[in-house]
């Protein structure tokens, strides 16, 4: 049987398409396969912000932020906490992608036409030592655009490889098995499902109508992680996060459902760190959702006050924005899955911005003059849809009208309003002072001597409980589903590597399925920023390097 394409790519996501366009560029044949409809192109990238962690850029020189290859190695590692004999290649994967954050990444996608938003975001900051979890300065680049904006320039490339016949793209085939011949993956096997008309994101139709197999001399796997496959999500939940919460959200549409990991593991791919998964502890659910269960993340500034579902405030450093997998660790000590915010219209004014391209739509859209109406210092039209229809959301005027509408929420009356007035009052005297003792209060001061916080992101502080802020508002937080940080193991090459370490003949994985590279370049924990950055290196790695291989 004669070759159908040089290469076949599994996922027509970020990494998928960053593949397929590499190998065009190096003149060879692709036939990329989804399973989703045309409308889904781009997969999960399409809703993000568009965070990509660069190191000693422009951006950050401009706000006098000083940054190091040598500093970003150790806030990855310390965050990583590499300590198992599979780490090999992903602590390799992780030097690579610092030497690729710091080095030529910015000006390849600048090249391309991307470009950022002025003021850089300082997510996950730790709160530990130097050397443990988090960014010590602020990384965290929003593409101008967000999502759409980071597809872009690979949608361009795509259509222009299409024109040249180089790219062939086969939405609603759903690979169900990796075909092999004298030991090597030569092919793919699977269903044709019926058309869907649904909308970008919502959940499609499995029926199939057909049946396909397509040979190549190579295929590259990026299929994406496990984040839409709740029951899958559990079933991977380490012990070191407690029991597996009973509610969760999706942060990811129902197709991320982690089926083609298993049929590249039963091609001879090697799955590793399927334990390790980086989920959102400030979910909502999406008033008007795109896909089951549909959750948004909050981001948060740092003034925000946390308490546990009882109303005990959460323990340092488990502040906003500081540790994501810390503060799901000690939630889920707590007997419940969710947790709370309290704060006023003054903070939720200057600090809550919501995760999603959807979400912040002057970004979206590249308006300047919307991007000026956010700083104008009112609550942002997407955040006071929420106020207004979130079933997560109450505002409320009146102290005790709050508690009583949190324990109802909750449907049982877990809260002391004595109790939680008093931690909130205690917190405020502090204010009194340009010192004190609280360490949220002294890491918001922290956060303010950078301009971009000031700016835009950290409100001055003053006393949660002043009227004068109000109204009160109060914000039940879920655990929301995100990324798979294993995936299955590849070399610096992409190629995937099987039991005994060895290179799995024409197997290629990227993106999500693959960890962001190596089955874990993260290790345990994420600085954010480095998923969709992930996918551009792992995606371009393995296209650069099939290329080769089948020339």
């Amino acid at each position: 049987m004669g070759q159908d394409a040089d290469v076949i790519i599994i996922g027509a996501g970020l990494a998928g398409l960053v593949a397929a366009t590499e190998l065009a560029d190096a003149g060879r044949k692709v036939i990329l396969l989804d399973q989703e409809p045309e409308q889904s192109l781009g997969g999960q990238a399409f809703w993000s912000l568009g965070g990509l962690f660069m190191v000693d850029t422009p951006e950050q020189r401009r706000l006098r932020i000083r940054d190091s290859r040598e500093l970003a190695a150790q806030d990855w590692f310390g965050s990583a906490g590499f300590d198992r004999t599979e780490d090999d290649w992903p602590q390799r994967w992780a030097q690579a992608y610092l030497d690729f954050a710091t080095g030529e990444k910015r000006a390849w996608l600048h090249k391309m036409g991307m470009r950022w938003f002025p003021v850089v975001g300082w997510a996950e900051r730790g709160g530990y030592l130097a050397s443990g979890h988090g960014n010590s300065v602020p990384r965290f680049h929003v593409t101008w655009g967000t999502g759409p904006g980071v597809l872009e320039p690979f949608l361009r490339r795509l259509k222009e490889a299409q024109a040249r016949g180089l790219i062939e793209l086969r939405f609603r085939h759903r690979v169900t098995a990796l075909s092999r011949s004298a030991g090597a993956v030569d092919g793919v096997e699977g269903e044709i499902l019926e058309a869907s008309p649904v909308e970008r994101g919502a959940k499609s139709s499995r029926d199939a109508v057909g049946a396909f197999a397509l040979k190549a001399q190579a295929v590259i796997v990026t299929s994406g992680g496990i984040g839409g496959n709740h029951d899958l999500v559990r079933a991977s939940w380490p012990q070191r996060l407690g029991a597996p919460p009973q509610r969760l959200l999706s942060g990811v549409p129902d197709h991320v459902d982690g089926a083609m990991l298993a049929i590249a593991e039963a091609a001879g791919g090697r799955l590793i760190n399927g334990d390790r998964m980086w989920h959102y502890v400030e979910g909502i659910a999406n008033w008007a959702p795109f896909w089951p269960r549909h959750g948004i993340r909050i981001l948060p500034g740092p003034s925000s006050l946390w308490f546990d579902a009882r109303g005990n405030r959460l323990p340092v450093p488990l502040f906003p924005g500081f540790d994501t997998l810390g503060t799901l660790e000690h939630i889920m000590t707590t007997g419940y899955d969710y947790s709370w915010f309290v704060l006023n219209r003054s903070i939720i004014a200057k600090e809550f911005a919501l995760s999603g391209s959807e979400q912040n739509p002057d970004l979206t859209a590249k308006s300047w003059l919307q991007v000026l109406g956010r700083a104008g210092g009112g609550v942002p039209a997407p955040v006071q849809a929420f106020m207004d229809k979130g079933e997560d959301f109450i505002v409320e005027n009146d102290f005790s009208r709050l508690v009583a509408r949190m324990n109802a929420l909750a449907g049982e009356a877990l809260i002391d309003e004595i109790r939680l007035r008093a931690e909130i009052e205690a917190r405020d005297r502090t204010l009194d002072n340009p010192f004190g003792k609280d360490l949220q209060v002294t890491a918001l001061r922290g956060a303010r001597a950078y301009l971009g916080d000031r700016l835009i992101r950290t409100a001055k502080p003053h006393r949660v409980l002043d009227p004068a802020h109000g109204p009160l508002i109060a914000v039940r937080l879920n655990i929301l589903t995100r990324k798979s940080l294993g995936g299955l193991m590849t070399d610096l090459s992409a190629r995937v590597l099987d039991g005994t370490g060895e290179p799995v003949p024409g197997l290629y994985a990227a993106g999500e399925a693959a960890g962001f590279g190596g089955g874990g370049l993260h290790g345990y924990r994420a600085l954010e920023g480095t998923f969709l950055g992930g996918c551009l290196f792992s995606g371009r790695t393995a296209g650069r390097a099939a290329a080769q291989a089948v020339g």
